[in-house]
């Protein structure tokens, strides 16, 4: 029995909650108490006096069904079962039937009990029933497309986590045709990295700025009508025309991350105007602070200085300023919609928010309405699954960063930003290799120290290195590039080159006996190995039948005497928030 039909058990039926809407001639969910429809008699709660005379329920009920001409009222979307005898209750028998040998009287804890357990049956049912058809109702309201084969195929609950949000500015919807441009095809404006750790303690936000000057690769892409189309690649534009421009899709703003930072998304999201709207309202607004008076005509922001509720329109208009804060352009106005989500994250795991069913079924309508998703994220019950592994996460770790850009220096008036080469790639190689960019348990503290310590202590002389290498997932050539450089440029003779590893990996390992430690770190010195890279357990024998350690190149490999040890913390100058501190914007 759910919260709204406790105690009035004898007026509420479970499957009258889905009622026929005249106007648009489907069903829809009333979670509101609803009165019995027409035609339907109320179940009531048996009474010794409610039993039929002998076997008029029976013989009526047969009579209501199978009378030519006449049919049983029904009511739209549920079954209503014939009344039915009383059990206990003496059975007329038919004409031209032996009469049944009488029941033993059932005592009255057992008429009680078996009641309790029909009726609960009879709900359970019922609410299956309803849950269905809602589920449907939900995975009808989801719009996806193809992800081209640009992301890795869907998240996976064992795996860190990598989701593309992207914000368009596209003016479907009502009230949205007025805002900038009105005929806009709907680009890249906001873009969002959401990276959540394998082992979910903490994920990072990374935005990338739409007026990002970047490569944009040729891009195979599926028409509305099935077939396929590869959109050619441009070099040097602005990020957003990843989306919209000459008809790309979400998978071409795929490809052009991954080129950029090197991580292949697992699945993408993409909102419209509308979604931000929506969403607030469905969680009953969400709450900003803003550090002065903001008065921006463009987006129709005006609040005053201080702690505000915001949703609909005015939380549109919050995330689209940029006038009105900062230096007025659009790393500004990232900074505000990252403070924006993070109170967003707030309320929704606010208990405000999670025990409040009405709020949870305006979310779930809202959501799927104002998102598109990709092919592998098409279902209610997919993104439950996502949601459920996004809720383990706290607020604290939860780090919001903007990818290090500077003014492009090609512009005399600047217009947009280039990649900071010197902090980029750090915070790239940081999400690639799961570092978060927030302390976390102490626990992790300790294992990273104990990973850290298997690069302290003496080191072998180069000379006295003995290693097989194998290829696990690098460019073909590697194996034999880093041989090379070994034997040639680092003095590692003892090395030979053992062709492919039995499977690929993700990340280059080396594994080495327990009296072999004092080469393995002389080697992950050489190699710019991490402590997380040196596996300790046994050596392999050589071309010459002596002991080795076995170096496998996984697939971050990038090259002879490129460096492989993941930062440990974001570089000095990278600004961050995280999702459970409140922040005024300036």
């Amino acid at each position: 029995m759910d919260a709204q039909g406790r105690g009035r058990a004898d007026d509420m039926d479970p499957a009258d909650q889905w009622v026929l809407n005249p106007n648009t001639g489907e069903y829809e969910l009333r979670l509101g108490h609803s009165a019995p429809q027409a035609g339907v008699p109320s179940p009531r709660r048996p009474r010794s006096s409610d039993a039929p005379p002998s076997g008029r329920g029976r013989t009526e009920a047969r009579g209501r069904t199978q009378t030519p001409g006449r049919s049983r009222p029904e009511t739209p979307g549920r079954a209503v079962p014939p009344p039915r005898r009383r059990r206990g209750a003496p059975e007329e028998p038919l004409p031209g039937r032996r009469g049944r040998r009488p029941a033993k009287k059932a005592s009255k804890s057992r008429k009680v009990l078996l009641w309790t357990g029909g009726t609960m049956a009879f709900v359970l049912v019922a609410g299956a029933g309803a849950a269905y058809f809602y589920i449907e109702h939900l995975n009808n309201n989801i719009a996806s497309v193809s992800d081209d084969g640009a992301s890795t195929g869907g998240f996976s609950k064992d795996k860190a986590i990598n989701i593309l949000l992207i914000g368009t500015d596209k003016r479907t919807g009502k009230g949205n045709a007025d805002y900038g441009d009105a005929g806009s095809v709907g680009h890249a404006d906001t873009t969002i990295l959401l990276h959540v750790s394998k082992d979910r303690s903490n994920a990072t936000a990374l935005s990338i700025p739409r007026d990002l000057i970047t490569d944009i690769p040729d891009c195979p892409t599926t028409q509305e009508d099935g077939t396929q189309k590869i959109i050619p690649g441009t070099r040097q534009v602005r990020f957003n025309t990843s989306l919209g421009q000459d008809g790309r899709t979400p998978s071409c703003t795929m490809r052009t991350v991954t080129e950029l930072t090197g991580v292949k998304p697992d699945n993408f999201m993409v909102a419209d105007f509308n979604a931000v709207k929506t969403l607030t309202s469905a969680v009953g607004g969400v709450e900003v602070c803003v550090g002065k008076d903001l008065d921006d005509p463009d987006s129709h922001l005006k609040l005053s200085k201080g702690m505000h509720t915001i949703e609909g329109e005015q939380a549109l208009a919050f995330v689209r300023t940029r006038h009105a804060v900062g230096f007025g352009g659009d790393l500004s106005r990232i900074g505000l919609q990252q403070q924006f989500l993070s109170a967003l994250m707030r309320k929704l795991k606010s208990n405000d928010t999670l025990t409040s069913p009405s709020k949870m079924l305006d979310l779930a309508e809202a959501g799927t309405k104002a998102l598109t998703v990709d092919s592998q994220l098409d279902s209610i019950g997919k993104l439950k699954d996502l949601g459920l592994e996004l809720g383990k996460l706290n607020t604290k770790n939860l780090t919001f960063t903007t990818t290090p850009v500077i003014d492009n220096p090609a512009e005399k008036v600047k217009a947009t930003v280039v990649l900071n080469e010197s902090t980029a790639p750090q915070v790239f190689d940081m999400i690639r290799n799961d570092v978060s960019f927030t302390a976390v348990k102490e626990q992790k503290k300790k294992e990273a120290a104990a990973v850290a310590a298997r690069l302290k202590g003496t080191k072998a002389p180069a000379s006295e290195v003995r290693v097989r290498i194998l290829n696990g997932g690098a460019v073909a050539g590697s194996a034999q590039e880093t041989l090379s450089w070994l034997q040639n440029e680092e003095g590692v003779t003892k090395s030979e080159n053992a062709g492919n590893a039995p499977a690929a990996l993700a990340k280059t390992t080396l594994e080495y006996a327990p009296d072999q430690a004092d080469q393995a770190r002389r080697l992950a010195d050489l190699m710019g190995l991490s402590g997380s890279a040196m596996k300790p357990g046994k050596s392999v024998t050589n071309d010459q039948g002596l002991p080795a350690m076995t170096l496998t190149l996984g697939k971050d490999f990038e090259g002879a005497g490129v460096s492989l040890t993941a930062p440990t913390k974001a570089p000095e100058g990278v600004q961050k928030s995280t999702a459970d501190k409140v922040e005024c914007a300036k």
